[in-house]
């Protein structure tokens, strides 16, 4: 995934200035897209300009710097389209940042090509949870750094595999509501109850 394919999927709900672009990269955009720098998104507009994907106005400010901006061309729509149905190929941490893009943009543009990267990758977690749940995760310690404690150590694999396993579970049953709702013509908010855990903060776009 380019630093592109998100300011895409931004220009295509509203104009956005250079600056707004930054404010939202610090703010909601590290979910999904972390440590970009400020000059990143500038270069990212003029390579997207050069492409014919995005065109800008000048919009005047009162004692402040004329800002640039930047809507999503015909051209650019495209652009966006063909990535978001090109093909998806997950990684081993799931609610990556690729898919959130992707399913950011699918949602609402193209509701198939949503499906479909759902059950990607709900076919790629299934078979990870297969090959990897229940392997022998027993550590073995020959000679120790002095000061290492071997039963701490090993218990501290076992939470933290714990955790993950418990995260992906979680995972998979939000995938598995959204493609339940995904598949509902009704694409009202209500269709789909219970999009999250409320009692949970790390929903799935802050944990990317």
């Amino acid at each position: 995934m380019k630093l592109e394919h998100v300011l895409l999927r931004l220009l295509a709900a509203r104009p956005y200035s250079g600056y707004d672009l930054r404010k939202w990269l610090s703010a909601e955009g590290q979910f999904v897209s972390s440590r970009i720098h400020h000059s990143q998104v500038y270069r990212a507009l003029a390579r997207m300009q050069d492409s014919g994907w995005v065109a800008f106005r000048v919009d005047p400010r009162e004692h402040r710097p004329d800002a640039k901006v930047y809507r999503l061309t015909d051209t650019g729509r495209a652009a966006l389209l063909e990535w978001i149905r090109s093909p998806y190929e997950p990684t081993s941490r799931f609610a990556d940042p690729d898919f959130t893009n992707r399913f950011l943009a699918t949602v609402s543009l193209d509701r198939r090509a949503a499906i479909r990267l759902v059950n990607t990758e709900l076919d790629y977690r299934g078979q990870q949870i297969r090959r990897n749940r229940h392997r022998n995760r027993t550590i073995v310690f020959d000679d120790p750094v002095p000061g290492l404690d071997p039963v701490r150590h090993q218990a501290g694999a076992d939470l933290v595999h714990r955790w993950g396993a418990d995260s992906v579970d979680r995972w998979v049953a939000w995938l598995e509501d959204v493609r339940r709702w995904l598949e509902d013509d009704d694409p009202a908010p209500e269709a789909f109850e219970n999009p999250g855990d409320p009692e949970d903060p790390n929903t799935p776009e802050e944990q990317a």
